[in-house]
């Protein structure tokens, strides 16, 4: 893993504070707490690589103006074996350090020696982590939200593994519950219209041609052996028919989508081992509870919530309470250090209840994370296309993916925070051209083998430069490219902090662009060998960086478009 870039931080850290307390000790400054030491990379990098906030902060605290605090910083600072050159003071009083010329073949000789490895972090220090997402109700196909679900879900697991978390990834099948219940109403109705027509279809029923498709093939096997029994019994053999089937096409057509999971968790399981009845019993246990009008309610209020149902009066559990059941199973009987949930926005609601809840069985509810996700609106010819997944008219995840590639649907899912709603541009996503964004990576990538195919046709190899070959890279294309690959550790550890694997594919646009401009300017063949070998170096470590972020999404690097 690297460490170039933090430990430069770590540097920088080290030096203000010496130099903030050698400026007090000799009475340039009173004695005073000082502030805490913020660095951040600056918009422009003219004004440096790394700009402190030292002398702002500590304004009040030392009763002076921040550029003299800045003044008596630089008075006593020492930069010597660092990886630092200089310190500016710009404005008021911020501190900006340039990079000494050095930093910029060390950043290539890490990407070189790390290869795979590079970008990954201890930041989660082994912490076991469980990643839900998706979680369909298995009562039809997948739709466009659960395609943007999946690969936002999919690339956060990756981003928090390469950030040096355990994670598991686990689909939660909803078995049980109204969703099921008015699935077999809806099938009955299906099944039994093929012998009698006016048999009545459900108002709320689902209205999908995969129910009709369910119906007829179990009438194909068995025939109308169902007709003559009571609803109830000809409900439960049709859902315990159609509902694996549904479920095992979830499985096929997320595969395709190359989104995998470590666990299929089914609801089912927590009504089956009794783990609904004991969670409602603990809370009873805890005093948390109380009956109203029959019903048995939560003292949510206590906990950030509102009250709220959780069993009915006729004795049935709330929809809530299995997945009360589910975390506590999550966090207690598997002990996961964290547990996250990618959701909908239509969840925003159920949030604080559930962990209100959490926190009501004696857990810290800040081990529950949320991601929320807004919605998806497909576009094409500048149109918006209408969804009804009721009517089934809508555009499904499978159909999603027999019309885009699926690179460019994984790509393209994960280019927007998850908290803004995505229109989905189906023309966009299938040109092949830089307006496309994962066209425009991918084919950075194909262009940086294809240098390496042609010199490589020449009898020229990439090699390990020495760091005096990698100094003659002073151009600044060269030395900006260079600066953007330094970070992407930090691209990563801040994707995985903030839940927002977007980042990611910001960066290796970034990268891209950044790689194109440096070709266009600095000649790789033809130059001085010295020089050719150390540009050569820097090819490699970008198609590195491109193989490596593009791996976090499943998203293919090919070497010629």
């Amino acid at each position: 893993m690297s460490q170039l870039v933090e430990k430069a931080r770590g540097q920088l850290r080290e030096a203000v504070s010496a130099a903030l307390a050698q400026a007090v000790e000799a009475g340039e400054l009173p004695q005073a707490q000082p502030p805490e030491i913020v660095l951040e990379v600056p918009g422009d990098r003219a004004h440096g690589d790394w700009s402190c906030n030292a002398a702002m902060a500590g304004a009040r605290a030392f009763h002076a103006a921040p550029r003299k605090i800045a003044e008596a910083i630089v008075s006593h600072l020492d930069l010597t074996g660092s990886f630092f050159q200089k310190c500016e003071i710009a404005g008021p009083g911020f501190l900006n350090f340039t990079y000494e010329p050095g930093f910029y073949g060390q950043v290539l000789q890490d990407i070189e020696a790390l290869g795979t490895e590079y970008g990954k972090s201890a930041l989660g220090q082994g912490r076991r982590v469980l990643v839900e997402y998706v979680s369909a109700n298995p009562t039809g196909p997948m739709h466009i939200g659960n395609a943007r679900g999946g690969v936002l879900g999919d690339a956060l697991s990756a981003v928090l593994e390469a950030a040096g978390y355990q994670v598991q990834r686990e689909f939660y099948v909803n078995d049980a519950g109204n969703q099921v219940n008015r699935y077999g109403l809806s099938i009955e109705a299906r099944y039994m219209q093929l012998f009698d027509e006016s048999f009545p279809f459900p108002e709320d029923g689902y209205l999908g041609a995969d129910v009709t498709e369910n119906a007829k093939a179990f009438a194909e096997l068995h025939g109308d052996e169902l007709v003559g029994l009571d609803g109830e019994a000809r409900r439960k053999a049709l859902t315990a028919y159609a509902i694996p089937k549904n479920i095992q096409v979830l499985h096929d057509d997320l595969l395709r989508y190359r989104v995998e999971y470590d666990n299929w968790f089914h609801e089912s399981t927590l009504h089956q081992n009794g783990a609904v009845g004991r969670v409602v019993e603990l809370m009873k246990e805890k005093g948390f509870t109380y009956e109203k009008e029959g019903a048995l309610w939560f003292k949510g209020e206590a906990f950030g919530s509102e009250d709220f149902v959780l069993v009915r009066s006729n004795g049935v559990p709330t929809y809530i309470v299995p997945d009360i059941a589910y975390h506590y199973d999550k966090l207690v009987t598997r002990n996961f250090d964290t547990a996250i949930n990618v959701l909908g926005a239509d969840h925003h609601g159920y949030v604080p209840r559930l962990k209100a809840a959490i926190a009501a069985l004696g857990l810290d509810p800040e081990r529950l994370k949320v991601v929320l996700m807004q919605m998806v609106n497909l576009v094409r010819e500048g149109q918006a296309v209408k969804l009804s997944k009721r009517s089934g008219k809508a555009i499904t995840m499978a159909n999603l993916l027999d019309e885009v590639p699926i690179d460019a649907a994984r790509f393209l899912f994960n280019s927007y925070e998850p908290n803004t709603k995505i229109d989905f541009d189906l023309d966009l996503a299938v040109k092949e051209d830089a307006q496309n964004p994962v066209y425009y990576v991918q084919y950075a990538h194909a262009r940086i083998c294809s240098i390496l195919r042609n010199l490589a046709a020449d009898g020229v190899e990439p090699r390990p430069c020495t760091l005096e070959e990698l100094a003659l890279l002073e151009a600044p294309e060269e030395l900006e490219l260079i600066r953007l690959l330094s970070g992407y550790t930090d691209e990563v550890t801040g994707a995985a902090r903030s839940m927002d694997p977007a980042r990611i594919t910001r960066y290796v646009v970034n990268v891209s662009t950044l790689f194109h401009k440096f070709y266009n300017t600095c000649r790789v063949k033809g130059v001085e060998p010295a020089l050719s070998a150390a540009r050569l170096q820097l090819c490699a470590s970008a198609k590195t960086v491109l193989e490596n972020a593009l791996a976090l999404f499943k998203v293919t690097a090919p070497e010629s478009m």
